[in-house]
């Protein structure tokens, strides 16, 4: 028991380091007393990293993105609608399969296509958002 104990201390503080902010611990606390041969880089995760925070009552059009950012309101409000229609698609084709006889037992009304449809709502959803953003910037 102990063994196991001692792995899931070792796996909680691996885990918990992962969400320590980046520069939280002084440089003196992780080098040692021997100078590095090379100079330090940048991390590159924190390279292209910027403030996404904003004052007012929507964010910029940036917060979408490199590609839903150029995108116009219209267009994207058109991928929503759809979306949304896919999705709609296939709820209302799982239900038309599930009153079959038997369907229900035999599982015969799961489609691969009409999951794929249904799974469309949480994409309708944020090209909406997408779109409500894009038209309160005025693009």
């Amino acid at each position: 028991m102990s063994r196991l104990s001692l792995l899931l201390v070792v796996v909680l503080v691996a885990v918990s380091s992962a969400f320590v902010p980046h520069g939280a611990v002084p440089r003196s606390a992780l080098s040692s007393s021997v100078a590095p041969a090379f100079a330090p880089r940048a991390d590159p995760l924190f390279a292209e990293s910027e403030d996404m925070t904003w004052e007012g009552e929507y964010p910029p059009s940036k917060v979408l993105g490199p590609i839903m950012s150029k995108m116009p309101s219209g267009l994207l409000g058109m991928l929503s609608l759809c979306f949304a229609g896919a999705c709609v698609w296939g709820c209302a084709g799982s239900a038309v399969l599930q009153q079959e006889a038997g369907a229900m037992a035999s599982g015969s009304w799961v489609k691969w296509y009409y999951v794929l449809g249904s799974l469309m709502g949480p994409l309708a959803w944020g090209t909406h958002v997408a779109a409500w953003i894009q038209r309160q910037n005025g693009k």
